[in-house]
């Protein structure tokens, strides 16, 4: 270029540029055409070429590139903690759990297996994914066992037996160990349709039904003896449901239908009796009370006659004297009338 100048010959553009001038106060220079340098255009110029200017010139958009880069900074950092947070607040949340009132539970380690301590009530800590706590309800439950069996005598019967049962609060981890945490559906139903069946077998059906309580009382005893051996407490046992086959039953309402007429014959003939006795008591003191008054006319006269006369006579009158219509009665052989007034105010 210097030799050029020499021989008078004006500067050619560059072909990849038809103009550049410089911003004032800004030192780069404003290109118009391809955006493109070359090797011979300068560090500032790429610059300015990358990072053009307003037209105004003024550094606005500079800022606006710095605080878009801030912010893009700022968000980077964001996402990069809100991972391990995260994980932070997962892992606390999988590391704490409720024991809540009536439960106690039992902790899982996948190293040592179930540890023998069992948790009480309230809030507790565990290592995620290593440990896991499974807890059981303690409260007293209560639980139906229905079967059908034959007693003594042959005669089906249905039974429902109601249970109250809860754990063994010591026991649970020997309790999860053995039968898991649904142990009352593993145990209860298989021990009780035994304890049934082997003690009705021992009653006929009559006696089922006379010597309820005492039936009951032996499935208490032999249920609660059976389910101790699982670590289960019982805490009532009883029959609430009983039911014959159709047969027996219909030979039960017969049976008591004939003892209830044979109660009322009974009846009939004790009430026939007692009416004969009073019969007879009734003919010994009318033939006692004839014989009295014989002797009483004998020694006295006919005055005690004329004296019951007179009195059923006072008896007869007090009787029609509640009809208006009857004003008086007629005289006997005699002749003698009675007024009806008479007495009267």
């Amino acid at each position: 270029m210097g030799k050029a100048r020499q021989n008078g010959l004006a500067p050619r553009p560059h072909p990849k540029f038809t103009s550049r001038t410089e911003v004032a106060g800004t030192g780069c220079k404003s290109f118009k055409s391809t955006i493109a340098v070359d090797s011979e255009a300068s560090n500032s110029d790429r610059q300015c070429i990358f990072n053009p200017l307003p037209a105004s010139g003024s550094p606005t958009r500079i800022h606006n590139s710095d605080n878009m880069a801030g912010a893009a900074r700022a968000l980077n950092w964001m996402y990069r903690m809100a991972v391990p947070a995260s994980a932070g607040v997962f892992l606390a949340s999988n590391a704490m759990f409720d024991v809540k009132g009536g439960t106690r539970a039992v902790i899982f380690d996948r190293y040592s297996g179930v540890k023998k301590e069992v948790v009480n009530e309230g809030t507790h800590f565990l290592v995620p994914w290593l440990q896991k706590a499974i807890v059981f309800d303690v409260r007293t439950k209560p639980r139906n066992i229905a079967t059908t069996t034959g007693s003594k005598d042959l005669q089906m019967v249905s039974l429902t037996l109601r249970v109250l049962h809860r754990p063994n609060v010591k026991e649970l981890p020997k309790i999860y160990q053995n039968l898991g945490a649904d142990y009352d559906e593993r145990v209860l139903p298989s021990i009780g349709n035994e304890v049934l069946k082997s003690i009705v077998a021992q009653f006929d059906a009559a006696e089922l039904i006379t010597q309820r309580e005492a039936v009951s009382e032996r499935i208490r005893e032999d249920l609660t003896r059976r389910a101790a051996e699982f670590n289960i407490a019982l805490e009532d046992v009883s029959i609430t449901h009983m039911t014959f086959g159709r047969e027996f039953t219909k030979a039960v309402e017969q049976k008591q239908i004939a003892q209830q007429d044979a109660e009322r014959a009974r009846f009939i003939v004790e009430k026939a009796e007692q009416e004969r006795q009073a019969n007879v008591i009734r003919a010994e003191g009318e033939s006692e009370s004839a014989d009295a008054i014989s002797k009483a006319i004998a020694k006295s006269g006919d005055g005690l006659i004329m004296i019951r006369k007179i009195e059923a006579s006072r008896e007869i009158a007090a009787t029609l004297s509640s009809n208006p219509n009857v004003a008086y009665l007629p005289g006997g052989k005699n002749g003698s009338q009675y007024l009806l007034s008479v007495g009267k105010a």
